[in-house]
């Protein structure tokens, strides 16, 4: 399977192997030129013997027209290759005063890119160029960062003194500047709001002279397939603004490799390159239908990048300028199975006319959790009907997953939701809710949290944990129990964690428990562990003789508290560590 990776313009870039690639291939194209002009000159010499011959026959008996030979001429663009088939038009004929007749070549028809260029040209100077600096949390070593380091991405100014780019392009930042086209000054930048599911970021800028001589970008509406689309931006392998241009290829509920969700997006053949990402995709009336943020990079595949669409950045705007702040795309808690099979449609108690989908497992910490029930038909969604496979009609001819509805809402809107239950139908008005993960797909921006006694490092397990332990292919590494609970484990309350051993800080203290390493704690002292907070609430205040973990596979820790109380310190100064806990569990 093709890997879909997010696009950000990394620190370094081969810039020597750009420049051969260049100059060969600017060598072969002078040499092609030159080739072209000799020909066409022999072909004006010819036409020039033409003419004087044409010149003395009689006006009232011309001669038939020559059919013009060699390339043809350069429009004011420069580019004729990309246009729209026609019908090649005759030269025209007119008269001498003195009855002979000149040939003109008829006018050159102008390349479809060219007439789509023109009118995307004003927009350009909105599209701007993102320089951020990045100072990633440690997650193994929670207790510190690691090296900064810098990137760059596009982005597009909208209206009410805001930018928009890509949320990872912003990610970890520490700081963000933002430099308009054709100017020589950057300009320090404010984050607004950072969506980490739809990877949309908002900035703005104080300095006013930011905002000067710049028309914010308009958005447009949902393109369909095949209309054509340029995307805007600052990508790998130059320093000025890049256009690329395609068609939009697809439209359907993706993967979304930055946010770990799934909402609406756009596949287009243009190219989208490091650095890409952030810029806008406008359409040929020159208003925006999306954001440029990833690309699909497999040896059987060509040009396929994606564009989140203007719903989706609507959905984001709309969220921020009502709640003061990013709150999220909803969700309907539950997971569910496809109706396809008719034998398991009579077992369900469904008549023939009736289509749905079947619910699975619920979210614990859905808000409505109560008024659904496992094996619950969803019939329809806010009075749209869903069909067997779960899809809704979306527009002519073309179907979605319907949660492509619930992501329209936002977070505590109410959506009516009729279920088959027991061969009757039923109705509930559900509040909709963000997503509360066992195993968090992001931190939003706040450092991991950490709780060490007696060398032994306690920390709650995250994908950006995952990662850092086992690399981007962790869904492969990572141990099997670690990832049966990140698949499919559900929180049973809103402040569940799981707990982990991450490692052991080699000490006296502990001999004979080096080797315990991501290993799950399930009860301290006969009591379960909730979170980590609970964890070290716990072990602080813990008054009798020997701290007892209960860890997975029936392994046990157990250590002396005064001693281990004690050792703490000195493990602490030994690996100049500055707390025994994160801050976030001191309050």
């Amino acid at each position: 399977m093709g890997e879909t990776r997010k696009r950000g313009r990394k620190p370094k870039t081969p810039a020597s192997t750009t420049e051969a690639m260049d100059f060969q291939y600017t060598a072969a194209a002078a040499a092609q030129n030159d080739a072209v002009t000799a020909q066409n000159d022999v072909f004006i010499a010819a036409n020039d013997a033409v003419s004087t011959a044409t010149a003395n026959n009689d006006a009232n008996n011309p001669p038939p027209a020559r059919r013009g030979r060699g390339r043809p001429r350069k429009s004011g663009a420069g580019h004729t290759e990309d246009t729209e088939p026609h019908v090649a038009a005759s030269p025209e004929r007119r008269p001498y005063q003195n009855g002979g007749v000149v040939v003109e070549p008829p006018p050159q028809p102008v390349a479809k890119w060219e007439s789509i260029a023109a009118r995307v040209v004003p927009a350009m100077d909105a599209v701007v160029k993102v320089f951020c600096v990045h100072t990633e949390p440690n997650y193994s070593l929670p207790w510190q960062r690691k090296r900064q380091y810098s990137s760059s991405s596009s982005g597009f100014i909208i209206g009410g003194k805001r930018v928009l780019t890509n949320a990872h392009s912003v990610e970890h930042y520490t700081q963000v500047k933002l430099k308009k086209r054709g100017s020589d000054t950057k300009y320090l930048a404010t984050v607004l709001a950072i969506g980490t599911e739809c990877d949309i970021a908002m900035l703005t800028v104080s300095d006013d002279e930011f905002w000067e001589g710049v028309s914010p970008v308009e958005f447009g509406d949902l393109p369909a397939l095949q209309d054509a689309v340029t995307v805007v931006g600052y990508p790998i392998g130059g320093d000025t603004i890049s256009v690329t241009s395609g068609v939009v290829s697809r439209i359907e509920i993706l993967s979304y490799v930055h946010g770990s969700t799934e909402l609406l997006g756009l596949q287009i053949d243009a190219a989208i390159n490091s650095g890409n990402s952030g810029g806008p995709a406008f359409n040929d009336k020159g208003k925006c239908v999306g954001i440029a943020f990833q690309s699909l990079k497999h040896e059987d595949v060509e040009n396929i990048g994606y564009v989140i669409p203007t719903p989706v950045i609507m959905h984001f705007i709309q969220d921020y300028e009502k709640n003061g702040a990013y709150t999220g795309f909803p969700i309907l808690g539950v997971e569910w199975q496809k109706m396809e099979n008719p034998d398991l449609r009579l077992a369900m108690g469904m008549k023939p006319d009736q289509k749905g989908v079947r619910i699975r497992r619920i979210e614990p910490t859905a808000a409505e959790s109560h008024l659904l029930k496992p094996s619950d038909i969803i019939l329809s969604f806010d009075g749209v009907k869903v069909a067997n496979d779960g899809t809704v009609p979306f527009r002519h001819g073309e179907r979605i997953g319907f949660s492509y509805l619930v992501s329209q809402k936002y977070t505590g809107d109410t959506a009516l939701v009729k279920v088959l239950r027991d061969s009757e139908i039923v109705a509930h008005d559900i509040k909709l809710a963000t997503h509360k993960r066992l195993i968090p797909a992001h931190t939003n921006g706040k450092p991991p949290s950490y709780y060490i006694i007696a060398g032994f490092v306690f920390t709650a397990v995250t994908v950006p944990y995952l990662r850092s332990e086992y690399g981007k292919d962790y869904e492969f590494d990572a141990p099997v129990k670690l990832l049966d609970k990140h698949l499919h484990a559900m929180a049973e309350s809103t402040d569940e964690q799981l707990v982990v051993v991450s490692q052991v800080l080699v000490a006296d203290i502990n001999i004979g428990y080096e080797e315990i390493v991501n290993t799950q704690v399930l009860a301290f002292n006969g009591k379960l562990v909730k979170n980590l907070r609970s964890l070290a609430h716990m072990v602080e205040n813990c008054n009798d003789e020997y701290l007892r973990f209960e860890l997975e596979y029936q392994q046990i820790v157990v250590l002396q508290t005064k001693a281990a109380k004690a050792a703490t310190l000195d493990i602490l100064t030994t690996h100049c560590i500055s707390s025994a806990m994160s801050d976030d569990l001191k309050t």
